[in-house]
């Protein structure tokens, strides 16, 4: 599984980085990083929070 961000929606409100903090970063230039894009299996419930919780909808996990 993969986690996708779709930079054009995306509002660096740092939700995802909160909750997800080994896959997402706010860059010192207020941009967000995103640190990788597998998901292991005992990750899935974290990044299905984040995605959940992102209120511009920038975020998906993919097979």
């Amino acid at each position: 599984m993969k986690i996708e961000l779709d930079r054009a929606k995306c509002a660096v409100l740092g939700i995802c980085e909160s909750v997800a903090p080994d896959f997402f970063e706010i860059t010192e230039d207020g941009d967000i990083a995103q640190l990788r894009e597998d998901v292991p299996a005992d990750k899935v419930a974290e990044l299905e929070e984040a995605v959940q919780g992102c209120p511009t909808e920038a975020l998906r996990l993919v097979p």
